[in-house]
């Protein structure tokens, strides 16, 4: 399977370009650096790569920009499609199909199957799933499924993906009968 173009990515890019390029971003620079994770390592929007690295130790900006691009390789082999859950949906009996939205989201609109991950059931999941099995988690626009994902990876899940695009994708690419929405924060 040919290995799509990695985006460009350069220091001088503000840290919005970047996480819009390379979503997983953020994820990769606090796992490696502890940059982004909590309000006293945070970034701001409008910041640039080079200007993050800079403040954090001085990181080199090639070494950073590595380490993003090989964190979003590992985040893509994590993803299946739209079209690879529809064919799984219909020949896994015994998929398991994880919801990681709000619950308020997943009782409007929720792909067939579904279950809605609650603490209680990540215990339950934890302390009695079969660890072979294939376990495809998705959120609204699959931002958040990737943390989840790789979750379940770091506690023995090997089979575990993550829906690229989330429900919104799936709805758009594969059954347009499942209603779309969108998220609308108050100030």
């Amino acid at each position: 399977m040919p290995t799509a173009e990695l985006p460009p990515l350069t220091g001088d890019m503000t840290m919005s370009q970047v996480l819009q390029a390379y979503p997983g971003a953020q994820r990769a620079l606090f796992a490696r650096y502890h940059i982004g994770g909590c309000r006293s390592c945070g970034f701001q929007p409008g910041e640039t790569l080079a200007q993050v690295c800079e403040r954090n130790e001085n990181i080199p900006v090639t070494e950073a920009v590595a380490h993003i691009q090989e964190s979003h390789k590992g985040d893509a082999s994590l993803q299946i499609s739209p079209q690879e859950l529809e064919v799984l949906l219909r020949n896994v009996p015994d998929l398991v199909l994880l919801d990681v939205r709000t619950r308020e989201e997943h009782e409007a609109v929720k792909l067939p199957g579904a279950r809605l991950l609650t603490q209680e059931l990540v215990q339950e999941i934890f302390t009695h799933g079969d660890k072979t099995k294939t376990i495809v988690l998705y959120d609204h626009t699959g931002a958040r499924s990737l943390d989840a994902a790789a979750y379940f990876i770091g506690h023995g899940f090997g089979e575990t993906k993550c829906l690229t695009g989330g429900i919104d994708a799936y709805s758009t690419e594969v059954d347009p009968s499942l209603p779309r929405y969108r998220i609308e924060i108050e100030d």
